[in-house]
């Protein structure tokens, strides 16, 4: 994502930096009365990974309303509570993904007009899908900074009410509905992990749970390539963020919400000791593992609370009560494909590596026999001959090829080396960055 500071002539009246709003409990709960018959409550199940991380570990399943994300929650309470005369002219909003389609799907299913502003780098997939759900959309920006400058200007033009994806009072009060079933699900949990972007979710979300269980530990979790919520936090105000690509696009929000903040921050819902950041081959990691053990694709954003689990930065779960908002799954599927083969060598179960066999009949038979006595699957494999410079009468092979674990991994290794002593071995993961 391209980085630009806010720009300060560009104003969003339902967020105010100068006013920010401390959104209140009781209009979380008006939330979840008012948009009870058009979201689903999603599941929240004891996962089978509980064992692996001795914890009582619960998916919050975020990523099975309709249009695959939370968005929709703050999105039908924000356009329900619109007045009469609103809902005839319409809303705007700057979005590349999630909040775009909630907006849509629901501006189509209450009648009201939806126009939404889309950066250049927004998915087709989801423009698509954004005008089968009858939104107007204009294609205008680099990403959704310059997209929002756009939105508001084109609101004020045609009389169109800017609905901020995380930071509008409805949005927020709408996102909470998440925490209150939450507490119905798993009524004794102990810790709740939460995806942080802007901090629309976040807020609401902490919000419905500290107010009817102030004991419970609310963590929240940030990619390391976008901690402007935690950095916010430190500094005691929203602060501007560079943030640089990443897996979770959707968390990447250089300057979170005002409201947001001011109802975390005000409220004390958030430990600052409590704000985690995780690395990028983490959420990788934390995408496969919902694939393989919970039967769950998810997107970046969605899988960034397990990644936290997973790179093991978050203290004192073991034995608890837990539970993951897995907050959203629309992922690109050319994008999966590669986070699922980065995952894999992450894990040594995907693994390269180059060696020097004789040129002679039967040698790469030898090697291709070794592998697969050891119970290896070969992926790929390919000869080099005009790059082997010690022997004429030998071939460079590279092969790529699928093991069990590291375990595994490690057994070939030394199987390889120990029948080819006197090669120089060149062994590695798939990816070595």
């Amino acid at each position: 994502m391209a980085n630009h500071a806010p720009e300060q002539e560009v104003k969003d009246p339902a967020c105010d930096p100068n006013n920010p709003i401390s959104v209140s409990f009781e209009k979380v709960l008006q939330a979840r009365e008012a948009i009870k018959d058009a979201i689903e409550v999603t599941p929240c199940r004891r996962s089978q990974m509980s064992d692996l991380f001795n914890m009582e570990l619960y998916f919050k399943k975020e990523y099975t309303q309709y249009t695959g994300s939370f968005k929709e929650r703050g999105a039908r309470f924000c356009l329900q509570n619109l007045p009469s005369e609103q809902k005839k002219k319409g809303v705007i909003a700057a979005s590349a993904g999630n909040h775009a389609l909630a907006l849509s799907y629901h501006g189509k299913l209450l009648g009201i007009p939806v126009n939404v502003v889309m950066p250049t780098i927004a998915p087709l997939m989801k423009i698509t899908a954004c005008k089968k759900y009858g939104a107007t959309i204009t294609i205008e920006g680099h990403d959704v900074v310059e997209s929002k400058a756009v939105a508001l200007r084109m609101s004020k033009e045609m009389g169109l009410a800017y609905i901020n994806g995380y930071d509008h009072e409805d949005i927020i009060a709408g996102q909470g509905t998440i925490g209150l079933e939450i507490l119905d699900q798993v009524p004794d949990l102990d810790v709740c992990i939460i995806p942080i972007g802007g901090g629309g979710m976040v807020a609401g979300t902490a919000l419905a749970i500290k107010s009817k269980r102030p004991d419970v530990r609310i963590i929240g979790v940030e990619p390391e390539h976008s901690p402007s919520f935690q950095a916010s936090m430190k500094a005691g105000r929203p602060v501007y963020t560079e943030t640089t690509s990443t897996l979770a696009d959707g968390l990447a929000v250089p300057f979170v919400g005002v409201n947001a903040f001011e109802t975390v921050f005000a409220n004390k819902l958030i430990d600052i000791n409590d704000m985690v950041l995780v690395k990028e081959e983490f959420i990788e990691r934390a995408i496969l593992r919902c694939i393989e053990l919970e039967k769950a694709v998810v997107e970046g954003a969605g899988g960034t609370g397990l990644a936290a689990i997973l790179q093991g930065i978050v203290p004192g779960l073991e034995g608890k009560k837990v539970v993951v908002i897995l907050s959203g799954g629309n992922i690109d599927t050319t994008v999966l494909d590669r986070v699922i083969e980065r995952a894999l060598a992450e894990d040594n179960r995907l693994v390269k590596f180059q060696v020097s066999v004789s040129d002679r009949p039967g040698g790469i038979g030898e090697l291709t026999k070794l592998v697969g006595d050891l119970g290896v699957s070969i992926k790929d494999i390919f000869q080099e001959r005009p790059w082997e410079k010690h022997d004429v009468f030998s071939v460079m092979v590279k092969v790529v090829c699928e093991t069990r674990d590291a375990d595994h991994s490690k057994e070939l290794h030394d199987a390889i080396k120990k029948k080819y002593p006197n090669n120089h071995l060149i062994w590695g993961q798939l990816y070595d960055d």
